[in-house]
């Protein structure tokens, strides 16, 4: 396990999938993250790549041949090689191998970096092209917050605070974990989003391109929440298992197929197409307060 600290907060990091265990404020010693109980969601921050949610049937074509790849593909399965390492700041990598080149027919080298600033984290994602051709990939983040924060609160007694007024539709998810043709009404005309458990009783709620780049995770009965910050994410999924005590705040480059999916990898919607020798580059961040 990696630890980072500074004077206002620490995290843990654990190499398998580079994931993110956990977010202390330390002055008050309040934890931020999901404890990731098993009898709910055993996880707490999966790293989605190289695809974000599910493709049809399992199975993408590139090239003329047919891949499998599970739901929000391998990375968050896979060890991470940590090459840098201070107090405040650890850098993780996965590059292509004879393993990968089975699922997925690309030479990459995917760096994850962490860094801490007074009472802000940041995840930085830079997705490196090693090979000949264009690479086709997708990216997106999963992190787990707690709810309620502190123990005299309930979860009703939160909600999200985007940054810009939204009109955005739900895309909902069908039992195969695809996304439908037809959205329905959700966000109008506003910013705030009140939470409760039946939000994600048909699964993750699913937007697409909203305005607000950031959206604050606080109730009015409580000094303590957190602002996320997503700029350049242009879809973001909130989700929680039945009944838990979680929010997650996912910021996607890269949705599920749809129903309707041609399984082409080239046509797939929110797909990125990186060209040899360039990187991509997306942060996401979250200040505790």
């Amino acid at each position: 396990m990696i630890e980072l600290w500074n004077d206002q907060i620490s995290v843990k990091i654990s190499k398998a999938g580079a994931e993110l265990q956990s977010l202390v404020k330390k002055d008050i010693n309040l934890a931020y993250m999901w404890d990731g109980d098993p009898a709910f969601w055993a996880k707490h921050s999966p790293v989605l790549f190289p695809i974000v949610g599910t493709l049809k049937n399992n199975e993408y074509q590139f090239a003329g041949k047919s891949y499998h790849l599970g739901r929000h593909g391998f990375a968050r399965d896979l060890e991470f090689q940590v090459y840098e390492h201070g107090e405040t700041s650890a850098s993780f990598r996965l590059d292509s191998d004879a393993k990968t080149f089975e699922n997925y027919p690309f030479i990459f080298q995917f760096t994850i970096h962490y860094s801490l600033h007074d009472n802000e984290l940041s995840v930085e994602y830079l997705v490196s092209n090693k090979g000949d051709g264009d690479m086709f990939f997708s990216l997106g983040a999963h992190p787990a917050f707690k709810l309620p924060m502190v123990p005299e609160l309930k979860y009703d007694d939160y909600y999200l605070e985007f940054s810009d007024l939204e009109t955005a539709p739900r895309w909902p998810i069908s039992k195969d974990g695809l996304i439908e043709t037809q959205p329905e009404n959700f966000l109008e005309n506003t910013n705030r989003l009140n939470l409760k458990k039946d939000l994600f009783a048909k699964d993750a709620i699913v937007l697409k391109g909203i305005r607000s780049e950031s959206i604050l995770l606080k109730s009015d009965k409580s000094s303590h929440g957190l602002e996320f910050s997503l700029p350049g994410f242009p879809y973001l999924g909130l989700w929680a298992a039945p009944q838990a005590d979680f929010l997650c705040i996912e910021p996607w480059c890269g949705i599920a197929d749809g129903v309707d999916s041609s399984q082409q990898l080239t046509e797939k919607e929110g797909i990125i197409d990186l060209k040899p020798g360039t990187e991509f580059s997306r942060t996401w961040k979250v200040k505790v307060f």
